[in-house]
Order: C-alpha cells, then structure tokens, then sequence
C-alpha cells in the first residue's frame, strides 16, 4: 500500500511536537470534526448552523441586539494582584499582560480597541491563554492576520496556548508572529539570580490533549510556577502539581449574564465561583478572564470584555522581600 507523503504543515508539526504527538493531535482533531456522532464533546452550540441567526433574532425581538454589541467592544483593563512567599524578591513586582478568548475573526471593535489601549500598558511579558479563532473548524488566515496586527503593539516575549477553538496547524503560524507556543511544555523566567517557571497544556477542554505532568516536569520543587491553560476545568490536579498561580480563560465569564454578573451558563462544569476573576483553591491562586472576545454572536450583558494586568508580589515568610 502506497501512503501520500506528509504535508508541508505536517513536516512543520514533527519538527515542532515530535512524530507522535503531531499525528495523534491531528487525528484527534479529525476525528472530532467528523459530526456530531464523535462523543460527549463532539456538539459544539457555536457550530451549530442557526445558532447565531437564533440569539441575533431573539435579542433584536427585545431590543437588546445593538447594546449588546457596544457592549462587547468596551474593553476594561483589570488589575490583579499575586502575593506569595514562593516568589522571589527579584520578582517583586514583575507584571503579566494577560489576554484570553479574543476570537479574532468575528470581534473587529474589540480589536481596534485593544490595539489603543496596548501602547498604554506597562507590563514585562504576555500570555494568551487560547481561543484565538471563532469557529473550531476551517480557515484560520483571517485570525492569523487579524492576530498579526494585536503583535505590532505587543512588547517583551508573548507566551501562548491553544483553546478548544484552536487547531494544531496555527501552531507554525503563531511562533512566526513570535508567539511562543507552550504545550505541555514549561520556560524558566530569570531575573538576576531569582527565577519563577511559566508551564503552558495544550487544550484540556475539546480535544483533551492536555499533559499537566509533562508540563510541571521541568519545575524544580519548591519553585514559584505559574500555569497557562485555556480552560480552568483542571484547577485541582494543577493545584495538586503544586503550581502557585492558574491563569485561563475559556469561560467568557458568562457572556450574557443577568443583573449582578451571574452567568447564566459557563460552558463548561465548574464552580461559578471560578467562573470569573480571581479565586483560590487551597494553596493555589486562580483568575479566569472574562475574555477579549464574544462567541456565537459578538454581545454581552452584564460581562464587559477584559484584559487583565497580574502583579506578582513577594510575600515576605520569614524576613522582608
């Protein structure tokens, strides 16, 4: 039997993942995308055909259509701040930018609007924790370009994962735009003679493709590490892999709430008290962001797109900082 050779996209995923690992994420991805037949995540609301056409027309029936939609381009700029004894002195202050959901695609205001806030912010390093494109299938050149445009106003290293909307093939197009793509991987940061780990897990959300102990791995015990993953489903084995901080997204913080922020459905199963903004779980900080973006239809009630400035602090255990 005579096998096609492999694509150059292919080529380009061994060389980044491996043989093996390329192969299986493709596959899982192709054996989702095959119908909704596929298993318990296989139905994806945001794919469903008429699902935009229903809520557009149902909010236009109310008269909310149009504030829902100027809703989702008033981007806020969240300030969080981490105290922990485990950070060290030379990371006192050390601040990450933190974007998530921007579903690039279908949310041009919000775009436009982050692109005027960025040159604003002080901050040494971003991460984008997933759900770069709207739908979870087909083309992806126009979130790439759209992407591209966010970057020019980036500084310092950006860091990133994939969301349950991203497929493995953005990989090679994402580190061209000088995204460092962490999958189940893990970076040391160096300051002077003190270091934190920043780890990164592929989806745990869709594709499940997530690998927290591959991730951790690199992390010397006792060392402060802070965990990007695009959904915060995993929040106790993180916890249990010792990370000092969970950052993610996924959620949208409800995206269409009622009065007081209370998501009327999360989109996935977790606690609504990790649904959004900062949290803990026993020794292990938390923050869900609300996210850049909207999906489905680009409205919100009662959820304002965010991003967020995280301030690490050095907690002082036994002497001052």
């Amino acid at each position: 039997m005579i096998q096609n050779p492999p694509s150059e996209l292919q080529c380009q995923l061994e060389r980044r993942l491996g043989h093996t690992y390329a192969c299986q994420r493709l596959d899982i991805e192709r054996n989702e995308q095959r119908g909704f037949a596929g298993g318990a995540n296989s139905f994806q609301f945001e794919n469903w055909r008429y699902s935009p056409a229903l809520i557009r027309c149902s909010l236009k029936v109310l008269g909310l259509y149009g504030r829902g939609i100027r809703n989702a381009e008033r981007v806020e700029v969240r300030q969080n701040a981490i105290r922990s004894a485990r950070i060290p002195r030379e990371f006192d202050g050390f601040t990450i930018l933190h974007i998530s959901d921007m579903h690039v695609d279908m949310n041009g205001e919000a775009m436009r609007r982050l692109t005027a806030i960025l040159p604003g912010l002080s901050y040494d390093i971003c991460v984008l924790t997933g759900d770069y494109r709207g739908k979870t299938y087909g083309p992806f050149d126009r979130t790439l370009a759209g992407l591209a445009q966010v970057c020019e106003h980036l500084k310092g290293t950006i860091y990133g994962v994939l969301g349950n909307h991203d497929t493995v093939a953005m990989v090679p197009g994402l580190e061209r735009l000088g995204i460092q793509m962490l999958l189940n991987e893990s970076e040391a940061l160096i300051r002077e003679s003190g270091s934190i780990y920043l780890s990164g897990v592929d989806d745990a959300h869709r594709y499940r493709a997530h690998d927290l102990e591959k991730a951790a791995s690199a992390v010397p015990d006792g060392a402060f590490s802070i965990l990007l993953s695009h959904t915060p489903e995993i929040y106790r084995q993180a916890a249990q892999a010792n990370f000092g901080l969970l950052l993610s997204g996924h959620t949208h913080g409800g995206q269409i709430c009622l009065p007081g922020s209370l998501p009327i459905t999360l989109g996935c199963a977790l606690p609504r008290r990790l649904g959004s903004g900062a949290w803990k779980y026993h020794d292990m900080a938390g923050y869900t962001s609300a996210g850049l973006g909207s999906c489905v239809v680009p409205v919100r009630f009662n959820c304002p797109p965010e991003i967020t400035l995280h301030r690490l602090q050095c907690a002082d255990a036994a002497a001052t900082c």
